[in-house]
């Protein structure tokens, strides 16, 4: 029962504009439904603590209603119409392409704006090589991580579309 109890304990949500970087889309954007795609889940930890993907990467002309996205005017290969992590991509898109149109830096020693060794868990399993060339896959839980470790979760249940 303990074990259990330690994993329902939040990480907290860090501090400051970089843990909250501003979503962005940069790139080809074009009018095309939001709803019809492959989703991924990816989390984002720096020094033990969270870093938030925002709604709207790579929408332009978002619309909000409490939070989420509910129209754009266009939108990119990859994106997010809310602040949980849930990635829609359209096939053939790599871990690479979402911080591309996001407009933040990956690479095996940066993330956003931290730089350190990042390690890259797939389904709870480490990952090795560049981050940014992994492949994404429908269903899929991808955490990265930088300065620090958080136990990766293995999957997430998403959302019906």
């Amino acid at each position: 029962l303990a074990v259990a109890a330690l994993a329902l304990v939040p990480t907290p949500i860090g501090v400051g504009t970089r843990y909250h970087p501003p979503s962005a889309v940069h790139g080809t954007c074009v009018a095309r439904p939001l709803r019809v795609a492959s989703r991924v889940h990816v989390e984002l930890f720096a020094n033990r603590r969270v870093v938030i993907i925002p709604a709207a990467i790579g929408l332009g002309g978002a619309r909000f209603r409490f939070g989420r996205v509910t129209t754009a005017r266009c939108r990119a290969r990859l994106w997010t119409t809310d602040p949980s992590g849930v990635v829609s991509f359209e096939p053939g898109a790599t871990l690479g392409d979402l911080f591309a149109v996001w407009g933040q830096p990956l690479g095996p020693a940066l993330l956003a704006s931290f730089r350190g060794a990042v390690r890259l868990y797939r389904n709870g399993v480490l990952s090795r090589g560049d981050p940014r060339r992994v492949d994404l896959r429908g269903g899929d839980e991808l955490v990265l991580e930088i300065r620090g470790y958080v136990a990766p979760h293995r999957s997430y249940r998403f959302p019906p579309h």
